[in-house]
């Protein structure tokens, strides 16, 4: 309990600073003071309007993409296992640029609601997926699924999901490229409180499907010979992760873009402060998810003004390192 209060004032003071930042700077009091409806209407204005949408959807995006990770890594037992290195958010990318693609016409308008762009997002996550899970069914040599073979497969096809992207925007209107990088970016600068709902509605969704997993998440720690015997039906649970994974990765990077590595970083980041197998070591791995995508946003507000940096880039800058170390750890354990 001590750690999650520790995360919690973090975040909360995260926030109220983040909030604080823009063009209008705001002293922390005016911000609390505008949080509980007590503040100027100008303050009210600029933080119920403006900033406090961008807050939430980078918390929800970074709870969403962090408990992704964590049910990869426990499903796969494998700790380099992630979204976006399983292919699953570059699948994502391929069904946004495909979409702005497909749906432009010559003049560079678009020809459908952009609001289709997330289910296109979706779409396209899920069937890179479900082609990963395929190839690497179809390549097991035993009967249970090889957690590097997946892994393996999902590297392969990340890298045929960015050959795609680059070929769609070279073949795209000029216009479309550009907007389409953006997204590819990641970055939850163009908030509106829509996307705030539609993500808090999928989350809610999914916590019970958590509360009911929590035994089963625990059980998986054991090799699959071990949890057989405990009474837990290994590869269906497995697979139920997996599925759990990809709809998380989905509806987050819907609303952000390809924001990498979030997945990656907070299941690691929690091992320390909390005994992976506790309950509450999933509620620190959404809190930590929360913290770096708030962070890595409000850094790149911060770097270099007036510029903004995307908080894709800033989580890859620390989420590439992590995954090479791990690489090498796991080449030194193995040799």
């Amino acid at each position: 309990m001590k750690v999650l209060s520790i995360l919690l004032a973090c975040l909360l003071a995260l926030i109220i600073t983040a909030t604080g930042l823009g063009s209008s700077h705001m002293a922390p009091e005016r911000v609390v003071l505008a949080l509980l409806g007590l503040g100027q209407p100008m303050d009210m204005t600029i933080v119920w309007t403006l900033r406090l949408p961008r807050i939430l959807l980078a918390l929800l995006a970074g709870v969403a993409l962090a408990l992704a990770g964590a049910l990869l890594q426990r499903a796969l037992r494998n700790p380099m296992a992630s979204p976006s290195i399983l292919g699953v958010t570059d699948g994502a990318a391929v069904g946004v640029v495909g979409f702005l693609w497909l749906f432009s016409d010559t003049a560079n308008n678009l020809t459908v609601s952009i609001h289709w762009q997330p289910l296109a997002a979706v779409i396209g996550a899920t069937g890179f997926a479900v082609l990963v899970f395929t190839l690497s069914r179809h390549a097991a040599t035993g009967s249970r699924l090889g957690s590097l073979t997946i892994i393996l497969h999902g590297i392969a096809l990340a890298a045929l999901a960015k050959a795609l992207v680059t070929l769609l925007m070279i073949l795209g209107p000029i216009y479309r490229t550009n907007q389409a990088l953006t997204w590819l970016t990641g970055s939850v600068a163009a908030a509106h409180w829509s996307d705030v709902f539609i993500l808090a509605i999928g989350l809610l969704i999914a916590f019970p499907l958590f509360v009911a997993a929590a035994s089963s998440f625990q059980q998986m720690q054991l090799d699959d010979d071990t949890a057989f015997a405990t009474g837990l039906s290994v590869d269906p649970v497995r697979l139920t992760f997996l599925a759990f994974s990809v709809g998380l990765t989905a509806l987050a990077v819907s609303q952000v873009g390809a924001v990498g590595f979030i997945g990656l970083i907070a299941p690691h980041a929690a091992r320390p402060l909390t005994r992976p197998g506790s309950a509450s070591y999933l509620i620190s791995v959404a809190l930590i998810g929360a913290l770096l995508l708030l962070s890595a946003d409000t850094l790149g507000r911060l770097v270099l003004p007036p510029y903004e940096l995307p908080a894709g880039a800033l989580t890859a800058f620390a989420g590439a390192p992590l995954f090479l170390y791990l690489l090498l750890k796991g080449q030194r354990s193995n040799g």
